[in-house]
């Protein structure tokens, strides 16, 4: 199977892209405590695929993920997120572009002091469209998706971490965003918890169209993935073009 370096594949720049990455660099800090943390990533993400990014802890990998995910403004290079380039972008464009985008971190972060269905129902009061559709309806029409239909009303001290793993699931696909980013989607749970999450995440994103951007430390679950980015220091060091074949 062929590896082929990042700087080789960004060569091939896709009509389809919802990421697009060029010559991007990041740093922390200011003067003398100024420090690189990403350097010259090329990258591009097409619609609908499933891509998982690994490597060693402090790599670049959230950095990277927080940068695509809008929740930081780029510095250097090009980073172009559904069309909008993100380097030097302003707040309110950050803003509006986190609308397409849905987030599922390792700590699910939901609000203790609201329900499932609240917590789901939440990610649709940001939009405007959803504000004249029932969006109770829709929150618990997401829950029993991810088969929580009989915990709607459940607060999350009574959940198990896989199923708070399915609420945020819930509450990151509920609005159908264009973009998923998962950071470390699976490092709370078991095995078969962390596996059913996964599975769960590639269903429904297949069935809505939206491209996943997934970090993680599990080898359990690298053959969902249709590539696999490796990071090092800061660098994508080679991006597999065909990991679903190479676990098979």
């Amino acid at each position: 199977m062929h590896t082929l370096s990042l700087s080789e594949s960004s060569q091939f720049p896709n009509a389809a892209s919802v990421i697009s990455i060029q010559n991007l660099n990041h740093y922390f800090g200011e003067g003398a405590l100024r420090k690189q943390a990403l350097f010259d990533i090329n990258l591009e993400i097409n619609k609908g695929e499933i891509i998982i990014m690994t490597g060693p802890s402090g790599s670049g990998k959230t950095t990277l993920l927080t940068l695509m995910g809008g929740l930081r403004s780029a510095q250097e290079g090009s980073l172009k997120i559904l069309g909008q380039e993100i380097c030097g972008a302003t707040k309110k464009q950050l803003t509006q572009l986190r609308r397409n985008i849905g987030y599922i971190f390792q700590a699910h972060n939901l609000m203790t002091f609201l329900t499932a269905r609240e917590n789901v129902r939440m990610s649709l009061e940001l939009h405007d469209t959803y504000l004249n559709q029932d969006i109770d309806a829709l929150a618990i029409d997401m829950l029993e998706t991810v088969g929580l239909g009989n915990r709607i009303d459940y607060y999350p001290e009574s959940l198990s971490g896989g199923q708070k793993q399915r609420v945020a699931i819930a509450r990151a696909l509920v609005s159908h965003p264009k973009i998923v980013l998962a950071d470390e989607p699976t490092a709370a749970l078991d095995k078969k918890s962390g596996r059913d999450v996964v599975e769960l995440m590639q269903k429904l994103a297949q069935e809505q169209g939206c491209t996943i951007l997934l970090v993680t430390h599990d080898n359990r679950i690298l053959d969902i993935a249709d590539r696999i980015v490796y990071m090092e220091d800061g660098k994508l060091v080679c991006e597999n073009v065909d990991a679903a074949a190479k676990v098979k």
